[in-house]
C-alpha cells in the first residue's frame, strides 16, 4: 500500500473511555447480564451495581479501542494522535494526563457530561465481556470532526463501535478522505458488526482502505466461517484486509497476495483486554513504516502476545522492550 507523502503519523478516532477491569467467573457474567465476549451499552448505575456484586477489586485505567491503538503506535517510537471526548471534571483530566505521559497528542473534545467507562469482566478463559458507559464519549458531534484534525496523518484509524452513531463515522470518513490519510477500520465487536451491517457494507467499498476483523467479527460480517473464504470476503473494495485468528496467528490479504502470520508464544492469556486493539497499532506501525505483509503482521502479533499477558490493554516495560528487539530485526 502507499502511504502518502512520507507521512508517519496515525491518528486514532473513538470513545474516550477508562477502562474498569475486574475478574469474575461464567457464573457472574449470567448473574449480570453480560454478552461473553461482546460489548454492551449501560447507564453509569448499572457499572456501579455491577462492580458491587464483584468479589474482586478492580484495576482503573485509561482506555477505548482507537486510543489503545495509537498509544501503542506511540510506544512503538511513531508519532500518534487520538480525537474523542471527554468530561472536563478529574477522570478526563486524567485521560488527557494519560495520553501525553504515554506519547500520544490529544484533541479531545470537552463535554459537561461524565467520562464514559467501560466494565471489562475477565473470565477465568481470559475472555472479555464489557459494559459499555459512553457519557462524554457518546456527545462527540458530527460538525466537531474536521479534515484539520487529521492534517498530515498517514493513517487515520476508525474503532468500529462508531458504527453506532452513523452520522458521526460519516463525517470521520469524510474528513479522513479529506485530509489525504489512508483509513483503516477495526470491526470492533461481533454484536456490533451484527447490528451495523447494512451500513458496513455502504461504508467500506467508499471510504475504507485497511478492514481489521477477528473470526467472530469476519463471521458476523461476511457470512463465512471458513478463514481463507472469509479473508476474501472481507477483501472485497479494501486494499488490506487483516484476519485475527487468535492462537492460529492471522492472515492478511493485499493486492491478491496472502501473507499466513504465525501467533506468538504459546498461545496462553491472563487476559485478551485490548489484544486487537494492539495487534492494529503493531501492524499499522509497520504499514506506515514500509514494512512488508509479512513483517507488519508479526509486529501485530508481538504487541497482541504481549497484552494477552498482563492485566488490561497496557503493556509493561518489559514486553515493550522484547518488542523493540523485533524492531530492530525488521520484525522479522
Amino acid at each position: 500500500m502507499q502511504i502518502p507523502d512520507g507521512r508517519k503519523l496515525i491518528v486514532g478516532v473513538g470513545s474516550a473511555l477508562v477502562d474498569i477491569l475486574v475478574h469474575a467467573d461464567d457464573a457472574f457474567l449470567n448473574a449480570v447480564g453480560a454478552v461473553k465476549g461482546g460489548m454492551v451499552y449501560v447507564d453509569r448505575d448499572r457499572i456501579e451495581r455491577t462492580l458491587a456484586q464483584a468479589s474482586a477489586a478492580p484495576a482503573v485505567v485509561p482506555g477505548g479501542s482507537a486510543c489503545n491503538t495509537v498509544v501503542g503506535v506511540a510506544q512503538l517510537g511513531g508519532p500518534a494522535r487520538f480525537v474523542g471526548t471527554c468530561g472536563r471534571g478529574p477522570m478526563g483530566r486524567f485521560y488527557e494526563d494519560s495520553l501525553r505521559g504515554r506519547g500520544v497528542e490529544p484533541r479531545l473534545f470537552r463535554s459537561d457530561a461524565p467520562t464514559g467507562r467501560v466494565l471489562s469482566i475477565i473470565t477465568p478463559d481470559a475472555q472479555r465481556s464489557m459494559f459499555t458507559f459512553l457519557g462524554a464519549a457518546s456527545e462527540t458531534r458530527p460538525d466537531d470532526i474536521r479534515p484539520e484534525g487529521f492534517a498530515g496523518a498517514a493513517v487515520v484509524h476508525i474503532e468500529g463501535y462508531l458504527l453506532f452513531n452513523p452520522e458521526l463515522i460519516l463525517a470521520a470518513l469524510k474528513a479522513a478522505s479529506a485530509a489525504g490519510a489512508r483509513v483503516s477500520l477495526d470491526l470492533a465487536s461481533f454484536n456490533v458488526v451484527e447490528e451495523s451491517r447494512g451500513l458496513l457494507t455502504e461504508i467500506v467499498g467508499e471510504f475504507v482502505d485497511i478492514l481489521i476483523a477477528n473470526e467472530d467479527e469476519a463471521r458476523a460480517y461476511t457470512g463465512e466461517t471458513d478463514p481463507g473464504r472469509a479473508l476474501a470476503a472481507l477483501q472485497r473494495g479494501v486494499e488490506i484486509a487483516a484476519l485475527k485468528l487468535g492462537p492460529a496467528g492471522s492472515l492478511v490479504s493485499c493486492g491478491g497476495r496472502t501473507a499466513r502470520i504465525a501467533a506468538r508464544g504459546d498461545g496462553a492469556a491472563v487476559d485478551t483486554t485490548g489484544a486487537g486493539d494492539l495487534w492494529a497499532a503493531g501492524f499499522l506501525f509497520g504499514l506506515v513504516g514500509g514494512y512488508d505483509l509479512e513483517a507488519c503482521g508479526a509486529l501485530g502479533s508481538a504487541c497482541g502476545f504481549e497484552v494477552c499477558q498482563v492485566v488490561g490493554a497496557s503493556i509493561p516495560a518489559d514486553g515493550w522492550a522484547r518488542i523493540r528487539k523485533l524492531l530492530a530485526k525488521g520484525a522479522e
